[in-house]
């Protein structure tokens, strides 16, 4: 092997045997790209997500039509007409006409009506309740914690169709006993998740500098720790919908649900399916609407949870 001069490669080395690449130091001072907030960067991550937008969008369609859908038909939400009962979907009837002859366009998106609104009052139950109940729990921790847990840990374990069934025994069964039933429950899933936030954000360094600023229990939890655990919560809040109208599907299938003539997709499914061989577009366009809303949430859910996961950014 051939020895190598150190010497020679010393003097190779020093400063005016190198020559600077050309950089403009002015010019590598400047932002060459726009300082983003992290919402606005979870929104830009989330319309990149096609898969998402697609359910966003068809969620979309289905409140507008819910809203202007009865609008649109000649035919009236209550009225029956014997003369036309059991008919297939027509250019008269889009959607064909049930057993008493009422229109299911209409009764469809009347429906979509009941069933959205069942999911979004639950929904905000949840988020008013668990958000508050888990911060109080993740945030003092301890025996509070543990009392509240175990609390929630109990009421969790009763069986849910056995709440509804004993509160629709001692109320009315109306949209808001359904609505009630739904969330006397619901808001666990959604507590226990804060909870565990909390209990993560709440050493942060921000938290620390506030408290020994003075800052009370009270402006920290709801001023810095619970608007910093909103992705997690937003993500829950989407995926607590589709739960809720399957609830409420599944509970008016079970003839708990709103009584007639109010009508929602779950006792549209109920009332046809004595018939449903014989006469299946009475089945067909409400399932298939509750099934396209449950997946167009779960979509977009799963979308709106990778947007907001700083794990992800790319």
């Amino acid at each position: 092997m051939e020895q190598v001069d150190e010497k020679n490669v010393v003097e190779h080395l020093k400063p005016e045997n190198f020559q600077k690449i050309g950089v403009d130091e002015k010019q590598a001072e400047i932002i060459q790209r726009e300082s983003l907030s992290a919402w606005r960067d979870s929104w830009e991550r989330l319309k990149s997500n096609k898969f998402a937008m697609t359910g966003l969008t068809v969620l979309i369609l289905i409140v507008i039509m819910a809203i202007i859908g009865p609008m649109i038909s000649p035919h009236n939400y209550y009225s029956n007409d014997l003369y036309n009962t059991n008919q297939p979907p027509s250019a008269d009837h889009w959607f064909g006409t049930d057993d008493l002859g009422r229109d299911m366009f209409v009764r469809t998106w009347m429906g979509a009506r009941i069933s959205l609104l069942v999911g979004v009052a639950a929904a905000l139950i949840d988020l008013f309740i668990g958000v508050i109940y888990g911060g109080i729990m993740g945030y003092f921790g301890g025996r509070v914690d543990a009392i509240m847990n175990k609390f929630s840990e109990v009421l969790y374990s009763i069986p849910y169709l056995l709440v509804t069934i004993l509160l629709l025994v001692v109320l009315e069964p109306s949209l808001w006993t359904i609505i009630l039933a739904i969330g006397i429950t619901g808001w666990i899933n959604m507590s226990w998740i804060v909870r565990g936030e909390i209990m993560q954000l709440k050493t942060r360094e921000y938290v620390l500098a506030s408290r020994s600023m003075g800052a009370g229990s009270a402006r920290l939890l709801f001023r810095h720790l619970i608007p910093n655990a909103m992705g997690p919560i937003i993500v829950t809040l989407t995926l607590t919908v589709p739960n809720a109208i399957f609830s409420e599907a599944f509970l008016s299938f079970l003839g708990l649900g709103v009584q007639a003539p109010i009508a929602s997709w779950g006792s549209m499914i109920n009332d046809a399916l004595t018939g449903w061989m014989y006469y299946p577009w009475r089945m067909l366009f409400p399932a298939f609407f509750i099934s396209l809303t449950m997946l167009a949430f779960n979509i977009f859910g799963d979308g709106l949870r990778d947007a907001l996961d700083p794990k992800l950014k790319k």
